[in-house]
């Protein structure tokens, strides 16, 4: 069973659906990861991230592999770096190009092939997985958003002002939203949830409620 959970940046995307694949003991993919690890890189190889044809070579041959909440890339453990501001400002380069959405999107398939999996991202239900048995959208106001994200950087130890991170996270939304392939928004068949009066753990328990539906219309299909 594969279980899409799409949303804008700082939705609380991530965290969730790592927390709902261990509830459900399924896998958890972090797609987002993916996009952070080829941007990261590309930079470190000294490519020119306007050059479309080097990227896409680049991502067709990077060695991207995941161990519980680690990213590596060409055995490399990433899963700190690609966090960074700077990584987050030209993570677009790789993000918009529909080639290199490509190339990822088939990574994405064939890691999920033949298990269950809780895959989270901005296209997951729409673009890579249309026919997922279930699919939840996760969002919140700009601002309670960039909050989160301020909270989720000074834990690692970087001070950033919330106006700040509300600018980039603004213009990550608007990158994300005209994206040509991939672009930003709620499956047709996506249960949408508000998630700003929320806490964490009753964002989980709805996303299990929307997956634990599912499942009971699934067997009721098979039945």
């Amino acid at each position: 069973m594969i279980v899409t959970i799409d949303g804008p940046a700082g939705a609380g995307k991530s965290s969730i659906a790592r927390d709902v694949a261990k509830e459900l003991g399924f896998a958890f993919l972090d797609t987002g990861a993916m996009y952070r690890a080829i941007t990261w890189g590309a930079m470190q190889a000294g490519i020119e991230l306007s050059d479309v044809v080097k990227l896409v070579d680049y991502a067709e041959h990077a060695r991207l592999a995941w161990h519980d909440d680690r990213i590596d890339l060409d055995g490399e453990d990433i899963s700190i770096a690609i966090r960074t501001p700077q990584v987050t400002a030209n993570i677009r380069h790789v993000a918009d190009p529909p080639e290199i959405r490509g190339c990822l999107t088939r990574q994405q398939r064939r890691i999920a092939e033949g298990r269950d999996l809780v895959t989270e991202g901005r296209d997951q239900g729409t673009e890579v997985f249309p026919d997922a048995q279930c699919k939840v959208f996760l969002t919140a106001s700009p601002q309670e958003r960039a909050r989160r994200r301020q909270l989720q950087l000074q834990a690692a130890g970087r001070e950033v002002t919330l106006n700040e991170v509300l600018v980039a996270q603004n213009q990550r939304d608007l990158e994300d939203r005209m994206r040509p392939v991939g672009r930003l928004r709620a499956a047709s068949d996506a249960v949408v949830i508000q998630t700003d009066a929320m806490e964490a753990e009753q964002v989980k328990d709805a996303v299990l409620d929307a997956v634990r539906s599912c499942m009971e219309k699934l067997q009721i299909v098979k039945d």
